[in-house]
């Protein structure tokens, strides 16, 4: 789902402005968060993944304006490239991003902070194999496929890293994820990583697919965040939490209704519910309550680490980053 992030952002931060790439830090700790949205639009950038979804449900229900925001503008993109670059140009307020990409921006000196975690995969991203393959070590010496630069060149680097191995001990097969579990069903390859609704297409084709290592293994390490440039986060703290408390509203509705909520998300994305419901079984959205303690706890302190470890062993990171660098808390301290 993220190519490889390095010269990309080397260059989106060349391109920003000096006075962006100064923007103001996080909110001051010790400031009170407005708990009125100031008035204006808010501009927040989205791709076709189901762990975005709650934005969906809140567009559709109307929650936006129940907490106070009056223009909420959802901006679709089908690429990561062109979401990024909007971020750091400034034509979004926001976005919706995998945690190791935040890492890249952060790492090339965009001003932008984690204020919300979404979404975690448990089981939509796998490493998966044929009856003759049952563990990571059976990988050394076979050809896996597997799209290079993204979050499944991550979980593959990790899975290796933690049975003491590495991409050396493996053949690497490079191609598109949308075409590894094909690969791997059609025998040109022992061993794909992919992720759904690839995964299960895979395994209904052939009961011999199995799932061989899941995200799950180390939960949040194939995790989604909403990042916010610095310069909104000072001028208009208000809206942000405002856009926290609404996905925590469209999510709570999502547990009331969660047919309905599937319903309104697989539109949104352009699939049919019924090719996504085991996709959306392996994604974990994370509410308001949990945020409060993963930001300050187990995310900061242990996920932050293997995901920014994993990302250096997959070459998509330069250099280092913290918590510290990253995560406001602050609002969803503050959210009710």
């Amino acid at each position: 789902m993220t190519l490889n992030l390095a010269g990309q952002f080397r260059a989106l931060a060349m391109a920003v402005a000096v006075g962006l790439a100064a923007a103001p830090a996080a909110y001051a700790a010790d400031a009170a968060i407005p708990t009125t949205p100031e008035a204006g639009s808010f501009k927040i950038g989205i791709e076709p993944w189901l762990g975005y979804g709650q934005w969906h449900v809140a567009d559709a229900k109307g929650l936006f304006k129940t907490n106070g925001l009056s223009d909420v503008q959802i901006v679709n993109f089908a690429e990561d490239k062109d979401i990024n670059a909007a971020l750091a140009s400034g034509q979004l307020d926001a976005a919706n991003i995998a945690t190791h990409t935040a890492m890249g921006m952060v790492a090339a000196g965009l001003p932008v902070k984690i204020v919300l975690l979404l979404d975690v995969s448990m089981t939509a991203d796998a490493i998966v194999a044929g009856k003759e393959v049952t563990s990571i070590a059976d990988l050394k010496g076979k050809q896996v496929a597997f799209e290079e630069g993204t979050t499944s060149d991550i979980l593959l680097k990790y899975a290796l890293a933690r049975n003491g191995m590495s991409v050396a001990d493996i053949q690497p097969v490079p191609m598109p994820a949308a075409d590894a579990g094909g690969a791997l069903i059609a025998g040109r390859v022992p061993v794909a990583v992919t992720y759904e609704p690839y995964l299960t297409v895979a395994m209904a084709q052939n009961k011999d697919v199995k799932l061989l290592f899941t995200a799950g293994e180390d939960p949040g390490l194939i995790s989604d965040v909403l990042v916010v440039r610095d310069e909104v986060i000072k001028s208009r703290p208000g809206q942000v939490l405002a856009m926290i408390k609404s996905w925590d509203a469209a999510l709570k509705d999502y547990n009331a209704d969660t047919p309905g909520g599937r319903a309104i998300i697989a539109k949104a994305v352009g699939s049919d519910v019924k090719d996504l419901n085991t996709a959306f079984d392996g994604v974990r959205y994370y509410s308001l309550a949990e945020n409060k303690t993963a930001l300050t706890g187990e995310f900061t302190t242990k996920t932050f680490a293997d995901v920014e470890a994993a990302a250096k062993n997959a070459k998509l990171l330069q250099a280092d980053v913290t918590p510290e660098q990253m995560i406001d808390p602050s609002f969803v301290k503050a959210a009710q």
